[in-house]
């Protein structure tokens, strides 16, 4: 359920600065209450927008009933509890950006970002709460309270992002090839299954679909070298560990029935789960000296994405592979 909190993360964006003024780019020396409370008003009515779509989009075919718990663990081989991580960081992180533009001091604003993190995701989770399809989960909890803790103690330690939590997203091609239901009845294809679980359009599927996603953790070298840190070292060059899986066409296997025959199919029994490791360099648009202020805090906001670069992927067989171009 994290990924459906992207288009909330862009809106929140938006919601920051864009004038091409400098003055008003820039983080103000004192506590400015005017753009403290333009940002407040801005962030509550997104909020409050974005759940209410939320709950229009998601939650209303499905019934609702009592506030539930269920165990979801298992499922997805972890893709969806790291994007609960990642999604919790990169909402404290652009939170604080915006509360340092107010003027608010460094303390005051890591202490609010974790707010606005928990808050952003806790909304998700009280939602599924009330759902018969899904149910609250501890386990997402516990993922969100990791990424914003991640972003809150590196703030406290070095008073700087030295490692970043980002995403990319290059969708499979799925095979058009027929499978058959377990009676031998009803004929379907893994892209129709894939099409049915993650959507179809691109912009869907970057949100969606666990098969292509890959989850970074993205850390600064020249930051962690310090002082000590060679002439040759780029101040924006960073070396990425990232972790996917693939080969999943349902929350615990790759068996499910057709929601509109009720016929039973499954994967190809050569398409196993399995998790992939990559090592691959990155890039912090934040440590890039931009002269244009829109353009520093444009790329800024966008520092939760991968940059695509050559990458070697790991397979728990021990099998390495190259990839020119990933991302």
């Amino acid at each position: 359920m994290y990924r459906l909190y992207f288009p909330l993360i862009l809106l929140f964006c938006l919601s920051s600065p864009a004038s091409g003024q400098k003055q008003f780019l820039m983080p103000s020396d004192t506590f400015n209450q005017a753009r403290f409370w333009a940002c407040a008003g801005v962030g509550a009515g997104l909020y409050a927008g974005a759940s209410v779509g939320l709950y229009h989009a998601w939650y209303k075919n499905y019934d609702l009933g009592p506030f539930r718990t269920f165990d979801d663990s298992g499922e997805w081989m972890g893709m969806d509890k790291a994007g609960h991580l990642m999604t919790a960081y990169a909402q404290a992180d652009i939170a604080y950006r915006g509360l340092r533009w107010t003027g608010l001091r460094p303390g005051r604003s890591t202490l609010l970002a974790i707010g606005v993190g928990t808050v952003l995701q806790g909304t998700i989770e009280v939602m599924d709460g009330f759902s018969e399809k899904w149910g609250f989960s501890w386990y997402d909890i516990g993922f969100n309270t990791l990424g914003v803790g991640a972003f809150a103690a590196q703030q406290w330690a070095w008073g700087e992002q030295r490692i970043r939590f980002k995403m990319s997203n290059t969708r499979p091609r799925y095979s058009t090839a027929p499978i058959f239901s377990t009676d031998g009845a009803q004929q379907s294809t893994l892209r129709e299954r894939a099409y049915d679980l993650y959507g179809q359009r691109y912009a869907e599927a970057f949100l969606k679909d666990y098969n292509g996603q890959i989850i970074w953790a993205s850390a600064n070298l020249a930051s962690f070298c310090g002082e000590d840190a060679p002439s040759w070292l780029p101040p924006w060059l960073n070396l990425a560990a990232g972790y996917g899986a693939s080969n999943m066409y349902g929350g615990h296997g790759n068996t499910w029935a057709d929601e509109s025959t009720g016929a039973n199919f499954s994967a190809p029994a050569a398409l196993q789960r399995q998790r992939q490791y990559y090592l691959s360099f990155d890039i912090d648009l934040k440590k890039i000296p931009f002269r244009k202020p829109w353009l520093r805090t444009a790329c800024s906001l966008l520092n939760w994405i991968k940059i695509p670069s050559p990458s070697l992927e790991l397979s728990p067989q021990g099998k390495v592979r190259f990839h020119p171009m990933l991302w």
